[in-house]
């Protein structure tokens, strides 16, 4: 084989290794969201690329099995095509006994660096740069070679997987898309600047609505504004003027004994024409919907939905009215900052400290103070119920819990509910 040949063959076996490097970054480091939208939209290739990932030790094996051919081919011809040159270059002014030593370490020197830049670092950094179009243009010409070798890949396979397992090792991995895949793409988005602050942090607040319970967003018990069938037109007259509420609840001389709502805009059509205001009258009041304390705010959307109601009562296991929610409610969850400022639930003090009111839910306080977790978050919904929970009795003032290197201090009490909070970072100790 002449000169000219071993070299273009080399070349050759360059341009193959390369394709595999191409080949094994791309396939690794395609987005499988993004390849699923693809997919979606009827992009064969995509689907294709996401099926050879789910078998990710047929591709990997395959794609080892051509690269150490093509290094072992390499090596030979490599050797065969640039030594003798390199040889015979040398001997015009040495013709010692390291002359065949010092060609055959040069041309292995030249070959490994050429395998390096032009199969290896090159075509990796490239395909980095859009691995799922890539993937997508290789995974046809990859699945040819994996039947092709089918024999040799199978069993390289079948003992690599034996090893691993042995070594305690799973060999199967979960391809499916969770919360947390999402939360890192959405981080990374406002990292990178293609998402705002603001928008990361609504993104956030939707994710966090399969795992928030209607308590977190809703209006508590003692702060519900209602009336009762019992009261005459002076007293819903002034309750109306004091409170400018859309809807109220109606109870019959309970809060407990809800018999329905009464809408704003009929009660002010019944005073413009001069009508009787009086709730014994069945015409003005509307069924109300009601909902379990364990629902959350995303089971909550869906029967708001499906019922066309955007009010509702929240009760609890033993039929007693704990809150009231609305849709507007779960949109602030939804939009957070960019409606309203915590609710001015969270003041943040001149020294460094916070005043937080009670019933702030954890996850706000979390995002707040930094702070990654609560213990025992599943047994609570507000700072408050945190302090309770914690303190494992009903507090008084001054009573103070630590967590994540923070003083949450009772501050403020409201007929045995939690009112205000301070909140302080603690002094590290020195030793």
């Amino acid at each position: 084989m002449s000169s000219v040949q071993l070299a273009l063959l080399l070349l050759a076996l360059i341009a193959a290794s390369a394709f595999f490097s191409v080949s094994e970054i791309s396939l690794a480091a395609s987005r499988r969201l993004r390849l699923q939208t693809m997919a979606d939209e009827g992009n064969l290739q995509a689907a294709a690329v996401i099926a050879l990932q789910e078998k990710p030790g047929l591709f990997f094996t395959g794609i080892q099995v051509g690269v150490n051919a093509i290094a072992i081919l390499a090596g030979i011809f490599g050797e065969s095509a640039l030594t003798p040159a390199l040889r015979e270059t040398f001997s015009t002014f040495y013709d010692g006994s390291y002359l065949d030593p010092v060609s055959q370490t040069l041309s292995f020197i030249f070959i490994t660096s050429l395998f390096i830049l032009f199969a290896d670092l090159i075509p990796k950094r490239m395909a980095m740069l859009a691995p799922e179009t890539i993937a997508m243009s290789v995974v046809g010409p990859i699945n040819t070679l994996i039947k092709l070798f089918k024999p040799i890949v199978w069993v390289f396979n079948f003992i690599s997987e034996a090893l691993l397992k042995r070594l305690g090792i799973r060999v199967d991995q979960h391809q499916g898309v969770t919360s947390d895949d999402l939360y890192a793409v959405v981080a990374a988005g406002a990292h990178a600047g293609v998402l705002m602050r603001q928008e990361q942090q609504v993104i956030e607040n939707v994710f966090e609505l399969e795992s928030r319970l209607v308590t977190s967003a809703m209006t508590t018990r003692e702060s519900i504004i209602y009336m009762t069938r019992q009261e005459t037109e002076a007293e819903l007259r002034q309750l109306i003027r004091q409170h400018t509420h859309s809807k109220f609840p109606v109870c019959d001389d309970s809060i407990d004994r809800i018999v329905g709502y009464v809408d704003s805009k009929d009660l002010l059509l019944r005073i413009l024409d001069n009508q009787p205001l009086v709730l014994s009258d069945s015409d003005l009041i509307k069924p109300v919907m009601t909902v379990p304390d364990s629902l959350t705010l995303s089971e909550l959307l869906a029967q708001f939905r499906a019922s066309r109601q955007d009010f509702a009562l929240v009760i609890n296991e033993y039929a007693l009215v704990v809150g009231v929610v609305t849709l507007n409610d779960v949109m602030n969850t939804v939009m957070g900052d960019l409606v309203h400022d915590n609710q001015q639930q969270i003041v943040r003090r001149d020294n460094g400290s916070w005043l937080i009111d009670g019933f702030t839910p954890v996850e706000d306080v979390m995002r707040v103070l930094g702070i990654d977790a609560f213990p025992d978050d599943s047994q609570y919904e507000t700072i408050a119920g945190f302090i309770m929970f914690q303190l494992r009795k009903v507090p008084k003032l001054t009573d103070t819990v630590t967590h994540a290197g923070y003083s949450f201090e009772v501050i403020d009490i409201d007929n045995h509910r939690i009112d205000q909070l301070l909140v302080t970072a603690e002094k590290p100790t020195t030793d």
